[in-house]
């Protein structure tokens, strides 16, 4: 998958599917999935590392993971998200960093924040570096919101979501995530632009939809916002599984002669 592809499934009204991996294990299992494009997300932070948020999340961890993605990936699309403090400061920032993702195999990168942050994606594109656009609800702004709220349900901000979608698209990002956005506002915003728009918990009206893979798997349950369906539920088959090799190595039953070297 080529940004130039992953931009015309929209023109051919093809829905676009991206899911967020942190390992080569994971991004194998994706990539046998079909899924178009891999995030490596600072979601890593909470969770991978059991962190509260995503802001503690450092340049060198999302390298390191971008790195471990990268050399797995084959086909799909993978895209490094930008950590908090890695470009917000200068435009200078964010191009160094930017060029780290892409150095260790990213393809794009990621970044968050609308009209305030498009020169700094119109720096990136212009020295080549593919950007995907980040509105709405954005993570690393949770202290300004108090909360992983719903953004867009006033008129005034809805206005000035449109208005950030669009600076971004002139600034040159390739896609934009609407995360946590009312439906009519992503469908509004997805028609208005020619590239494509990625929802997470923005309804049905988008070109894609991202999930965090943890989330769409069952394993992490700590917190499920309302957005996310779980397609399986791993975090019950793995306590069962632990649960019996637990029981049979006090039984006395693993190993068995089978599993025995002679």
């Amino acid at each position: 998958m080529t940004i130039p592809e992953f931009q015309q499934h929209k023109s051919q009204g093809k829905k676009l599917t991206v899911v967020t991996a942190y390992d080569a294990l994971f991004t194998r299992i994706v990539e046998q999935a079909g899924i178009n494009a891999i995030l490596v997300g600072d979601s890593l932070g909470v969770v991978v590392q059991g962190q509260a948020n995503t802001i503690s999340v450092t340049m060198e961890e999302m390298l390191y993971h971008t790195g471990l993605v990268a050399r797995a990936a084959q086909q799909a699309l993978v895209i490094g998200d930008m950590p908090f403090m890695s470009y917000q400061a200068s435009k200078e920032d964010a191009l160094r960093n930017a060029g780290r993702l892409i150095q260790v195999g990213a393809q794009a990168v990621k970044l968050e924040g609308g009209q305030a942050m498009a020169d700094r994606v119109e720096a990136m594109t212009a020295v080549g570096i593919p950007v995907m656009g980040h509105i709405g609800m954005t993570p690393q702004s949770v202290n300004q919101y108090g909360g992983y709220k719903v953004q867009g349900k006033a008129k005034d901000r809805a206005t000035e979501l449109m208005a950030d979608a669009k600076a971004l698209e002139a600034a040159g990002a390739f896609g934009i995530v609407l995360e946590a956005i009312p439906a009519a506002l992503a469908k509004g915003i997805t028609a208005e632009l020619s590239i494509p728009t990625i929802g997470i918990g923005a309804g049905p009206h988008c070109d894609g939809q991202v999930l965090v893979l943890y989330d769409l798997l069952g394993l992490f349950d700590d917190f499920v916002p309302k957005f996310v369906k779980p397609y399986a539920h791993l975090k019950t088959d793995a306590l069962q599984a632990l649960r019996q090799f637990k029981e049979e190595v006090e039984l006395g039953r693993f190993p068995s002669d089978a599993e025995s070297y002679h």
